[in-house]
């Protein structure tokens, strides 16, 4: 992220939704404070002198929403965003991230439309529905600066990548949620409709994938190819290079790629399979599922450098009981071995709430967030604690939770908020601004 950008609009706005108060009688003469959370008294006297290296290190290690309230106590706190030494001392602590959940509605597996209606605009902006799992809270972002006619594919290293809905050569543009800014990537070179998309983020490096959904007619479209894009602080770059070509006979419905130690990995349907492509190799390859004929609503995701797959079991002709599971592929990138099976009570209550319309599961290290299609219900698991939780639904998407209006769900991505993104500077040598976006 280039810093200057921002200098030249100090009226930045703050993307998250919340209130805090501040009291109408403080002195700037008082001496010491009132720590609320212990109830222990604080020398004003000793922590006013903290040295400003060490006070920005603690800054840094503050949630999103807890950095962009503190912007509000001082000047000197307020520019902390536009501060090259500050955001150095931050970018080394990026280890030590800030792990959540991001949401958006979509009607349709293959429909990803948030088009706002011509007429009302401002009650149709697009938006996001953030929800931080050690907090258990939902937070709602705005994304009304994405143009019209695109549509939300993956998520990396802070960045959000949205794709052009035209059938066509897409564009891919990655934005940062937590700022507002956007960059723009060279349209594909191959004409798709609805392909699946892999984005991976490092501070030093952009890698994304585009495989599937081939226009071979105006009319008609297979699954025959996918490209990359990678550019590093290096000075390598490649710009939509075609790979290998994908397994014969592949379907790929999801949409979405999951990244895990250099292999971008995605579902395969009827039957289920796995398809993974890996970037340094340059190929593709199947890998079978496990239990393949007896699963429901799979569903992949990353933990800690594992390849989770999630679904429900239903295998009650060999009288075994249904369920749902969690599998991890081990380092031979062929076998699976079960980690987590719900609690059978637990599971005859989601059962019922999920009345067979399917569910969808997104996974950020510890956590897995398991959303039920056209209910307002969301299931967190912690697999660090082996515990089942019920989340609140998300009041921020019109009272609805996981379901709206024409049978709209919420689609979610792993993210980590993160203040700058860097390595999407390499990209201005790349391209133009396009319309829409300032």
């Amino acid at each position: 992220m280039d810093t200057n950008v921002f200098i030249n609009n100090p009226s930045l706005t703050i993307p998250f939704s919340y209130t805090f108060t501040s009291s109408s009688n403080s002195s700037t003469t008082t001496s010491t404070t009132t720590d609320s959370s212990s109830g222990q008294w604080m020398d004003g006297r000793i922590w006013s002198k903290l040295p400003p290296q060490l006070l920005d290190r603690i800054i840094a290690f503050l949630p999103p929403p807890a950095f962009f309230r503190s912007r509000s106590v001082c000047k000197r706190f307020y520019g902390l965003l536009f501060s090259n030494s500050f955001l150095e001392t931050y970018l080394q602590l990026l280890p030590l991230r800030h792990n959540c959940f991001l949401f958006f509605k979509h009607k349709t597996l293959k429909s990803y439309f948030y088009k706002r209606e011509e007429t009302n605009i401002d009650s149709n902006k697009v938006e996001g529905f953030l929800f931080d799992p050690n907090e258990i809270r939902w937070y709602r972002l705005s994304f009304a600066y994405i143009p019209l006619g695109f549509y939300p594919s993956s998520s990396s290293g802070g960045l959000v990548s949205w794709v052009s809905e035209e059938a066509g050569l897409k564009t891919i543009l990655l934005c940062n949620p937590l700022l507002g800014t956007v960059s723009q990537l060279p349209p594909i070179s191959r004409p798709r409709l609805f392909p699946s998309i892999g984005l991976s983020v490092t501070p030093t490096s952009i890698d994304v994938t585009v495989a599937g959904d081939d226009l071979i007619s105006p009319y008609a479209v297979k699954n025959l190819s996918s490209e990359s894009f990678h550019v590093d602080a290096g000075g390598f770059f490649s710009l939509w290079a075609m790979t290998s070509s994908l397994p014969r006979l592949c379907s790929l419905e999801s949409g979405k790629m999951v990244y895990v130690q250099g292999k971008f990995y995605c579902m395969n349907y009827s039957p289920f399979s796995v398809l993974s492509y890996e970037v340094n190799g340059n190929r593709w390859i199947k890998i079978q599922a496990p239990m393949r004929r007896f699963l429901r609503s799979p569903s992949l995701l990353e933990s800690k450098g594992r390849l989770i797959l999630v679904a429900a079991v239903e295998k009650s002709k060999l009288n075994v009981p249904k369920s749902l599971r969690l599998w991890s592929l081990q380092q031979d990138n062929a076998t699976w071995v079960e980690i987590e099976r719900m609690p059978q009570p637990l599971y005859a209550q989601f059962a019922v709430e999920e009345g067979g319309k399917g569910f969808e599961c997104v996974g950020n290290q510890e956590f897995v967030m398991i959303v039920l299609r056209r209910t307002s219900l969301q299931l967190l698991f912690d697999m660090r604690r082996k515990s089942w939780l019920w989340v609140p639904p998300c009041t921020y998407s019109g009272g609805s939770g996981g379901s709206g209006g024409d049978g709209e769900v919420l689609q979610g991505f792993a993210y980590d908020p993160v203040l700058t993104t860097p390595v999407v500077s390499l990209l201005d040598q790349l391209t133009l601004p396009f319309p829409g976006v300032c």
